[in-house]
Formats: C-alpha cells, sequence, structure tokens
C-alpha cells in the first residue's frame, strides 16, 4: 500500500494491527476480573475487585523481583556484591541474597580454579604466533620461544576493580618478562641447559609486576614448550650443533685417554724412583759393608802384617781360580805341565746341551776318583804347595 492511499493506517487484513486496538482489548479484558453480570446481561463493576487483582500482581511481581536476588556460592568461588555499582562485600561459599537490579548486582569469582594462557602458540606448537614467540638475545641471534603461564585469581575485589581485562595483562606481562630475561642471555643458554632457570626467573617477575598492577592474579607456574632457532636458520643450526657434540665426544675421548695413560705413567715413574732408592740402598749398604771390612781387615793386618797379606792372598787366589775355566798345575823340580779340559768337562759352554753336560760331569767325576786314588801325585801336589809357601 502506497502511502497517498487514502486507506492508509485503517485495519483491514492485509496491513499490521492497530496498537491502540490492542491495548483496548487489553484494558478490557484485564478489567473483567472482578466483575459480574446484572439480570440485563451488562456488564457492572464491583468496585474494590480490581484493586485486589492488581495488588496480587504487584506482589507477585515483588516476590519474582526479590527472588532473583537469591545466589549460592560454591567452595571454590567468591561472591562480591554491589550495590548502584560500588563494592559492598565478599561472600563466601554458601547461599546468600542481595538486593536485586537496578539496586545491587553480584559478581561469581572462582578463585582455584588453574587458568592458562598461550604465548607464542595456540593449541599446539605447530600452530605458532611469530610475533610473540621471536625474540632477540643477549649476543644479538633470535629465538623461537613457545611458553604457556598458568595462574589462579586469589583476589577477587582486585581482580574485577583494579583492571579492565586482568587475564589479558597476565599474557602481557609474560611475554614482556620472557623478552627480557631472554635480551639478558646467551642464545645456547636458552636453548639448552637454561631453560628451567628462564622459567622461575620469568615466573618471578610476571608476579612482581602483576602485584604492582593490583591484578589479583597469583602466577602458579610457567613452563617453557619450546625454544629453537628460527625455522629459516634451523639446518645452519643443527650443524653447529653437530659440530659441537663432536668437539665435547672428541673432548671426552682424549680425556679418556688422559686418565688410562697418565696413571700408568705415574706408576712407572714411582716404580722407577722405588728401584732406583732400592738401588741407592744396596750399593750405599753394600760400601759400607766393604768399608768395615776393610777397616776390619786394616786392624787385623797391623796385629799381623804376614799372616794377613797371606790370608789375602789365599782369598784372592780362590776367587780368581773359582770363576776360571782351566787349572794349571806347575812343578818346579820337573818342569811338568798338567792340563785338565775342565771347561768341556763342567759344561760351561753356552752351546752344551744338557746330555753333554751330564757326560762332562761324569767325566770330571771319573777323574776326581782317579785323581783322588793316585795317592803319590796327591802328595806331590801337597808337597809343591807347602814348598811355595815356604819360598814366599
Amino acid at each position: 500500500m502506497a502511502m497517498n492511499d487514502p486507506r492508509w493506517g485503517q485495519n483491514n487484513n492485509d496491513g499490521p494491527p492497530d496498537l491502540e486496538e490492542l491495548w483496548r482489548r487489553f484494558n478490557k479484558r484485564f478489567g473483567s476480573f472482578g466483575q459480574k453480570g446484572n439480570g440485563s446481561g451488562g456488564n457492572e463493576s464491583s468496585g474494590p475487585l480490581p484493586q485486589i487483582g492488581g495488588g496480587i500482581v504487584i506482589i507477585i511481581a515483588l516476590l519474582i523481583w526479590a527472588a532473583s536476588g537469591i545466589y549460592i556460592v560454591d567452595a571454590s568461588e567468591r561472591g562480591v556484591v554491589f550495590r548502584f555499582g560500588r563494592h559492598l562485600e565478599t561472600t563466601q561459599p554458601g547461599p546468600h541474597w542481595h538486593i536485586p537490579w537496578p539496586v545491587g548486582s553480584r559478581e561469581i569469582v572462582n578463585v582455584s580454579e588453574v587458568r592458562t594462557i598461550e604465548v607464542g602458540y595456540r593449541n599446539s606448537a605447530k600452530n605458532k604466533v611469530p610475533n610473540e614467540a621471536l625474540m632477540l638475545t643477549d649476543d644479538e641471534n633470535i629465538v623461537d620461544l613457545q611458553f604457556a603461564v598458568q595462574y589462579v585469581r586469589t583476589n577477587p575485589e582486585d581482580y574485577l576493580f583494579f583492571n579492565r581485562d586482568p587475564d589479558q595483562a597476565v599474557k602481557q606481562a609474560g611475554e614482556s618478562a620472557i623478552r627480557e630475561i631472554v635480551g639478558k642471555s646467551k642464545m645456547d643458554f636458552v636453548l639448552q641447559e637454561g631453560r628451567e632457570e628462564l622459567a622461575v626467573d620469568a615466573r618471578n617477575l610476571m608476579q612482581v609486576v602483576l602485584d604492582r598492577y593490583q591484578t589479583g592474579i597469583t602466577v602458579s607456574q610457567v613452563t617453557i614448550q619450546n625454544a629453537q632457532p628460527p625455522d629459516q636458520v634451523q639446518a645452519s643450526f643443527d650443524d653447529a650443533v653437530k659440530a659441537k657434540q663432536d668437539q665435547e665426544r672428541q673432548k671426552n675421548e682424549g680425556q679418556a685417554y688422559y686418565n688410562d695413560i697418565v696413571p700408568k705413567a705415574q706408576g712407572a715413574a714411582a716404580r722407577l724412583a722405588q728401584e732406583a732408592e732400592a738401588y741407592r740402598g744396596r750399593v750405599v749398604a753394600a760400601a759400607k759393608g766393604e768399608a768395615a771390612r776393610f777397616e776390619s781387615v786394616l786392624a787385623e793386618y797391623i796385629k799381623a802384617p804376614k799372616v794377613t797379606r797371606e790370608r789375602i792372598y789365599l782369598d784372592t787366589m780362590q776367587s780368581i781360580f773359582t770363576n776360571a775355566t782351566k787349572v794349571y798345575i806347575d812343578q818346579k823340580d820337573n818342569s811338568n805341565l798338567l792340563f785338565l779340559p775342565l771347561d768341556k768337562l763342567i759344561g760351561s759352554g753356552s752351546t752344551r746341551n744338557s746330555s753333554s753336560f751330564d757326560t762332562g760331569m761324569d767325566q770330571v767325576s771319573d777323574i776326581d776318583s782317579g785323581i783322588s786314588g793316585n795317592d803319590d801325585e796327591s802328595r806331590t801336589r801337597d808337597a809343591f804347595r807347602v814348598r811355595d809357601r815356604e819360598a814366599r
């Protein structure tokens, strides 16, 4: 229907219903409660009955409004009650009531729920967020660091009143703390042995910042999910890591070789030192013994020079002939020379075997028995010895 149609605004089946007509019908139906008909079939108002019906409706509405202020706080929650937007009280676990809206309101805060914020990734380490994950180290290198922050809302009043978005504040504080710590650390420290220390320092620094901002949040743990070089230089970094591992392996092998050789050398040196000390003691003791023996011989020589000289001569000749392989017997009267091949008989040569040695010993024993059996030759040798001594 066009706006210039003369039927515009009239009630018909094609247009929307008339609001005034609907309002009259509603008042008519609402006013029919408490009325009674007369004998002529007309309606006649009874007076106070319409007011009673309206009062019941108002009371029901007030009860419903008052019941909307009932709330229950669980054991892990705290209720914060407001009145005209101002903090009134903080309720403990249990059923409670507050003046309903628009006079009062309430907020329920879970103070034991552990919430998690992810920085540098979302849901999985593969879903990286480069703007959050890439950080600059103290040695001017870039690392890809992903971590998660777990926290608990311990103070409901501070959590609700002093910050517009406390959860976002936790994320910003965590990212700022990690960047500050990484900026003061070397790349190798961040990627290898410094992860635990990095997480602890970040948690402490985050807690200081959040307490300063009065967020009412306590950081329970910071977990480093992944720390690695950027993808663009990952291959080069792997080569450097392999080279460093080879260096460490060679150092360990060298140390193992050192631990094997040095104790052996030290043991050999100690053994040589002990042998030298033993040789020194033996030589010194022998020298002292020779000196003492010489002094004793000298004392005896002073007492009896001729006897001592003879004794020394005999001992010397005995030591000489004991080591000799030939025996010469000289007879001054007839100049007979007796040669005994004792070197062959006693088997002193190095090339003789055991059989020849036994044979030679048998020959020596036979000769000795023959010599002992010849009394004349024995007496002759004794005479020569006495004669030689008298000549001296």
